[in-house]
């Protein structure tokens, strides 16, 4: 069995941001994009693990402690606002959230 290199974690990294970015663009389920960003936010720290790792010191990972707690406070926030819309306007649909001001 061979190291694994950066470049292995690199890719990893940009086909999991690839696939978030596309289901943001794609899905119109307020769910699913929520999901999907926050698919892309693992893929950020996973590329953060590896040039830290790259370089030999702890910045990447120390990175990732704070992008984890925002992302920890993002899911809370955005959770709480989806269930709220949902429970207004009986639909997670994108397209049918006109506005939100009624």
């Amino acid at each position: 069995m061979g190291h694994l290199g950066v470049e292995h974690y690199l890719f990893l990294s940009a086909i999991l941001f690839i696939i978030g970015l596309m289901g943001v663009l794609v899905r119109r389920n307020l769910l699913i994009i929520f999901m999907c960003v926050e698919l892309m936010m693992t893929a950020v720290n996973i590329s953060l693990v590896a040039f830290g790792t790259a370089t030999d010191t702890l910045n990447g990972q120390a990175f990732v402690v704070f992008t984890v707690a925002v992302a920890a406070a993002e899911a809370a926030v955005g959770l709480g606002i989806i269930l709220a819309l949902s429970r207004r306007g009986k639909t997670v649909d994108v397209d049918d959230m006109h506005s939100l001001r009624d």
